[in-house]
């Protein structure tokens, strides 16, 4: 139908307006996007290849990951033991397994009862795999308690899936804009900072565990006695770094508790401050409801005991409990600078890792490169886009007009959309958006040449154009679903800059079949109103 009532007219323009300008903060002043609404502030980011920036390719420790959940199996054991009153001889490791051997005269059944509940205490009662995390088997009074591969894969999963939560705050705490972290297989995660200039500060930041724990010291025996000899089951031998500068001249040893009293996952807050009182830096800390509870009643049962703050397995410090701390906060001293005190301050607000980070594979991409490549693909888009619009001009004249007006609504759109959902604008995105001019050109070449067929065979001006969108709307509608379908596919499946020209490309399509299918139609039937043609020049 070559009509349009005016809500159509205005719904149609004004569509194209408000897509346009979501994209126009990308070239406009600060100055005057700071005036905008905040919903108008929108933009794209650059992406590594066209700013410059950091690669880096990080792999979840596996292996400290096996380590961590065996340790968690054997102290389960020893607890699951001890509390059944059932004596052990020996306890180790085997393998992925924890190994029990009970003293002679123990009742077998029941440790084998006792442990057939374990696995349901680990996560759960199943992994993501559907597997059990732990099986548990009996040779007469040994019993051995696995870790089994699924379930060290699934605690392997959700490391990475924690890890790349953790880094974001991270680097979005610093103030960097748009980092890409995606996962990479099982146990590796691809993060890329645009615009970062030193990587080995980014390296550092993102590479600290940053795990806190707070732990009552072990007074049960002297702890050099337990350096000479053996410490007990249940401690475990920490120090505390002296420094001078950066250089540590002495190294403070502990004798710790294994259990936690507390861990950073309760943190739910963090900030550096001075303490004038003793002249140094200290860190402020707030428990949440659950931590503040726990920190109480520990404080509160064990008044002039001494207890450690433990970070990434080194202690902080060691003060004594002089009465309870019942408030839910806290404070961290430890030979604090400014600026560690304020890095340690956000890495705790930030989570812990919660396993180490190796990293594999590392890039810098500079600036002037970055701007060679903006250089190319802008020179490439005005190249083939000019091209373009002299074809279609040359070819159907003053509809070819109509084309190049629609094929520009078209492209701002899109660079609108994108600005909208704050997409990163890389290399390969700017090949969809010289794909989408080239596609959209396309729509309107087969809408002008079937026009063309209708004038040919005699029909008048009116029926012509109508007959020239609707024959040719099915075959449109085909082939951009038919893309549209592909590019789902590829953003979906792919990764970095596939991912990056599929997004592109699709939300080309979009465009395209707004402006093939109204916007185009629209100026022809303007143009019909206002000059009343008597034929078509085509």
């Amino acid at each position: 139908m070559l009509s349009f009532t005016r809500w159509k007219a205005t719904l149609i323009l004004m569509t194209a307006f408000v897509v346009i300008m979501l994209a126009a903060p990308n070239v406009l002043p600060q100055s005057w996007v700071d005036r905008l609404p905040r919903a108008m502030r929108t933009h794209m980011t650059l992406g590594l290849d066209l700013q410059g920036g950091v690669h880096l390719l990080l792999q979840v420790d596996a292996n400290d990951v096996r380590r961590v959940q065996l340790e968690n199996l054997r102290d389960d054991v020893r607890r699951v033991l001890r509390d059944s009153r059932i004596q052990v001889q020996g306890l180790g490791f085997q393998g992925n397994a924890v190994v029990a051997r009970l003293r002679e005269g123990q009742n077998g059944d029941l440790a084998l009862t006792e442990l057939r509940k374990i696995p349901q205490m680990i996560g759960g009662a199943f992994s993501t795999s559907g597997q059990y995390d732990a099986e548990v088997s009996r040779s007469g009074d040994t019993f051995t308690v696995t870790a089994t591969e699924a379930g060290i894969r699934d605690k392997v999963s959700r490391a990475v899936t924690q890890s790349i939560e953790v880094i974001r705050r991270r680097i979005d705490a610093t103030g960097t804009t748009e980092p890409i972290i995606q996962r990479q297989g099982l146990d590796r995660i691809l993060l890329q900072v645009p615009g970062a200039k030193n990587p080995e500060e980014i390296k550092k930041f993102i590479g600290d565990v940053a795990k806190l724990e707070f732990r009552l010291v072990d007074q049960s025996m002297r702890v050099e006695e337990a350096i000479a000899s053996r410490p007990p089951a249940d401690s475990v031998i920490l120090y505390e770094e002296v420094k001078e500068g950066n250089r540590v001249v002495q190294q403070v040893p502990y004798l710790i508790q294994r259990r936690a009293i507390v861990t950073g996952e309760d943190l739910i807050d963090a900030q550096a401050a001075f303490n004038a009182q003793q002249a140094e830096w200290v860190i402020n800390f707030r428990f949440n409801a659950s931590g503040g509870r726990k920190f109480a009643q520990a404080t509160t049962e064990n008044v002039n005991r001494p207890f450690a703050i433990i970070l990434d397995n080194k202690v902080i410090s060691a003060p004594v409990i002089r009465e309870p701390i019942l408030g839910g906060s806290g404070q961290i001293s430890g030979r604090f600078t400014a600026e560690s005190s304020a890095t340690l301050a956000l890495l705790l607000r930030a989570g812990a890792l919660p396993a180490p980070l190796t990293f594999v594979e590392e890039r810098t991409v500079g600036a002037s490169l970055g701007q060679d490549s903006i250089t190319a693909g802008t020179n490439a888009a005005l190249i083939g886009s000019a091209f373009v619009v002299v074809f279609m001009f040359a070819t159907y004249g003053l509809f070819g007009l109509f084309a190049n007006i629609a094929v520009l609504v078209n492209v701002l759109m899109m660079f609108g959309l994108l600005s909208l959902i704050g997409a990163t604008l890389t290399l390969p995105g700017i090949a969809g958006v010289v794909l989408t001019v080239g596609m959209a050109v396309d729509s309107n070449v087969l809408i002008f040449e079937r026009i063309r067929e209708e004038a040919h065979s005699g029909r008048s001006v009116m029926a012509s154009i109508d007959g020239g969108f609707t024959k040719a709307m099915g075959t449109i509608m085909d082939a951009n679903i038919t893309q549209l379908i592909t590019s789902v596919i590829l953003f979906y499946l792919g990764t970095g800059p596939v991912k990056g020209f599929a997004l592109t490309l699709g939300l080309g399509i979009i465009t395209t079949m707004f402006t093939a299918i109204t916007f185009t139609r629209y100026l022809v039937v303007l143009w019909l109103r206002w000059f009343k043609p008597v034929r078509i020049p085509l």
